[in-house]
């Protein structure tokens, strides 16, 4: 068996039952990822309204959940859902979790990996760069609505999981392009990012099961991806 052929089959397969039922179940394990993980980048574990989604992750078996977790290897999967679990062990309104959260998303305090695409594509780090702008513009083009005010950048990695799934659902079409221009450019860097800096395991799993899925979801679409240049 080749190096190739050993990847493929780590990796979690997401069961078809013809061609067109293939696309269809692998746009609704899309979209469920990016439901599953949008809330806990774009939501406070306690002032938000996750509190049920952090609740089920408490809930979870690491094992049975990774054997259904789709686009990864069983075995990464595993490791990060382990690692999100006992991030919970001590509750949701735990305040070490709690203050992660904001410390990694909200500050005031300097980010240590701002959520932001255009802080590492951008030449000067900032929001609101051209890549944010250029996502805007796609999105208009292909008649897809913003879901937030004018002053918050539509390039946070929350927002754009929970677009990565409206997009599998409504727009099938438009997903390909979606990640090969937008999401994929710069998420594996941020995440990487992520990772690192995160000090508590709920976050250092999720960076790293959020990666690990992305990247599944690249290969199982055979995405082509120029990657920019990073400046952060």
């Amino acid at each position: 068996m080749t190096e190739e052929s050993k990847e493929e089959c780590g990796r979690r397969a997401v069961p078809v039952d013809d061609a067109g039922g293939a696309q269809d179940a692998v746009f609704d394990a899309v979209a469920f990822v990016g439901e599953a993980l949008a809330p806990f980048f774009l939501q406070d574990p306690v002032k938000g309204d996750a509190g049920a989604a952090f609740e089920a992750v408490a809930a979870l078996d690491p094992a049975a959940a990774a054997a259904e977790w789709p686009f990864v290897g069983e075995d990464e999967a595993r490791a990060a859902l382990s690692l999100m679990v006992e991030g919970l062990a001590a509750g949701v309104d735990d305040d070490a979790l709690v203050w992660e959260y904001r410390r990694l998303f909200v500050g005031p305090g300097r980010k240590p990996a701002p959520p932001w695409g255009s802080v590492y594509t951008d030449r000067e780090c900032v929001v609101f760069g051209a890549s944010t702008l250029e996502l805007r513009a796609w999105m208009r083009a292909h008649g897809i609505a913003r879901t937030t005010d004018e002053k918050t950048p539509e390039d946070h990695i929350g927002l754009m999981l929970a677009l990565m799934a409206w997009i599998a659902r409504n727009q099938p079409a438009d997903l390909d392009d979606y990640l090969r221009l937008h999401l994929l450019t710069w998420a594996g860097h941020y995440l990487d990012e992520l990772e690192e800096a995160a000090e508590h395991p709920f976050y250092k799993g999720l960076a790293r099961l959020t990666r690990v899925t992305l990247e599944g979801i690249r290969a199982e679409r055979g995405l082509d991806v120029a990657y920019p240049r990073f400046y952060r």
